[in-house]
């Protein structure tokens, strides 16, 4: 989507509609309304191949579960194209989902990614409980080697 601005600090955050893989996390399909907390929102694009998102996935656990604690909504979306990436369709991601303790939404048409300007796997949007940008990058300053 070309002219698309990143978002910037204090933006609004851009509304979705997407299918759920989690069954039994969240509604189908989930709409950022319903994945936001009380007191924010983390949104954070992943996907089932990048061995950054791979060597990363008890952290994104843990952080999930420190975040509903703390009554911030944690929800997961794979913009990536299944054609270019297999084991990206929606059918991995079912599988992959009934170990996560979060809803792990579809983003097919990467219209999401591309509202969110998100470059990378795994890249996290933290929103206040006004829905406002507070933070977009990586999860911490300590990157896993993927290999």
């Amino acid at each position: 989507m070309e002219g698309t601005m990143p978002l910037a600090t204090g933006d609004a955050a851009p509304s979705f509609k997407l299918t759920n893989a989690h069954a039994g996390k969240g509604n189908n399909p989930m709409s950022f309304e319903d994945a936001k907390g009380a007191n924010g929102t983390v949104v954070v694009f992943e996907c089932n191949h990048c061995p950054y998102v791979v060597a990363s996935v008890t952290r994104m656990e843990s952080m999930a579960v420190m975040c509903n604690e703390a009554g911030i909504g944690f929800v997961g979306i794979n913009s990536n194209d299944p054609i270019v990436y297999p084991n990206d369709s929606f059918e991995h991601m079912q599988k992959r989902a009934t170990s996560m303790g979060y809803p792990y939404l579809h983003d097919l048409s990467q219209d999401i990614a591309h509202a969110y300007g998100a470059q990378r796997t795994p890249e996290f949007f933290l929103f206040g409980a006004d829905n406002r940008l507070v933070y977009q990058g990586r999860m911490d300053d300590a990157p896993r080697d993927p290999t």
